[in-house]
């Protein structure tokens, strides 16, 4: 394993990031050099609480990449476990944490949590400022000494909102360092759009530039001829992934949400990608094949 890497500083080394991930689990890889291939792993986290189990075997597991949740949602924990929860995976991994938070798209989430917080993003604001000010040492329960542990990073890990709206982003300036976005349909002009958005607002509130990431789902074929089976393999794992949906809704999307192609196609669109300003991009596999996250490192490892 290579040495810790600077996190959020590493987009000053290498511009563009690409994420590959497995069920749980994503790699993220790096396209500055070969021999440092994997730049974080992230937990893919709603209801389950990844930063209590996932992120602290994954710390176990790595000494140099970051860990970064996509996404956490606040409104199905309280602020104070939940940010203790965050401070540990933080110092576990040695302050390699990043968290990713969102509202979640299922209402059935909140149900199971016996949540009785708004699935609205200005809910998702007050939790996450919650949790920051338990951070910095805040002491909301009056105890002797405030909730611990301390993160192991100055004022905390850095917390990334997961949306695609303009409002939104607007709204999260005041407390997230960069954006956990997420593209449906491949449009590289409107994520660009929504980049300028996120770096105004943040310019606004007096905020460093922020970390702009975006995220979609993949299948690779492995010549032109297979790319009907590859988008056939993503419209399998849409109607796995997207079950509280009616089917026919399902179907409709699945000719044109994600990624279904060839590596050359999938790279021409990280480079497209990467010219709008984009940090890291995280690829979502549509399959548990391992290979998958080979293939994508070599990918990137080919610039």
């Amino acid at each position: 394993m290579d040495a810790p890497d600077d996190g959020l500083g590493a987009r000053q080394q290498a511009r563009s990031h690409v994420a590959v991930g497995l069920p749980a689990f994503d790699a993220a890889i790096t396209r500055k050099a070969p021999s440092t291939a994997v730049a974080a792993v992230s937990v893919r986290s709603t209801i389950f609480p990844s930063e209590r189990a996932g992120n602290p075997a994954v710390s176990a597991w790595t000494t140099r990449v970051r860990l970064v949740t996509t996404v956490v949602v606040p409104q199905l924990h309280r602020p104070l476990p939940l940010a203790k929860a965050l401070a540990t995976a933080d110092r576990l991994s040695g302050g390699r944490l990043t968290a990713g938070l969102g509202i979640g798209g299922r209402v059935e989430d909140y149900r199971a949590a016996q949540s009785d917080y708004d699935q609205t993003y200005g809910e998702l604001g007050r939790l996450a400022t919650a949790v920051q000010d338990v951070w910095r040492g805040a002491n909301p329960t009056g105890a002797t000494r405030p909730v611990g542990p301390p993160p192991l990073q100055d004022g905390g890990p850095p917390l990334l909102v997961g949306t695609m709206g303009p409002k939104t982003v607007r709204a999260a300036a005041p407390w997230a360092s960069g954006l956990a976005g997420f593209t449906l349909d491949l449009d590289v002009a409107m994520t660009s759009a929504l980049y300028d958005v996120a770096r105004a607002a943040w310019s606004e509130a007096g905020r460093p530039a922020p970390l702009l990431t975006t995220s979609f789902w993949v299948a690779l074929a492995p010549s032109p001829t297979a790319v009907p089976e590859a988008r056939a393999q993503v419209h399998r794992h849409l109607r796995h992934y997207m079950n509280w949906l009616p089917p026919d809704l399902v179907d409709a999307m699945a000719p044109t949400t994600g990624f279904a192609g060839t590596a050359t196609e999938l790279r021409d669109l990280l480079r497209r990608l990467e010219d709008v300003g984009t940090d890291e991009v995280h690829v979502i596999p549509t399959s548990s094949d391992v290979a998958f996250v080979e293939r994508v490192a070599e990918l990137a490892d080919q610039g």
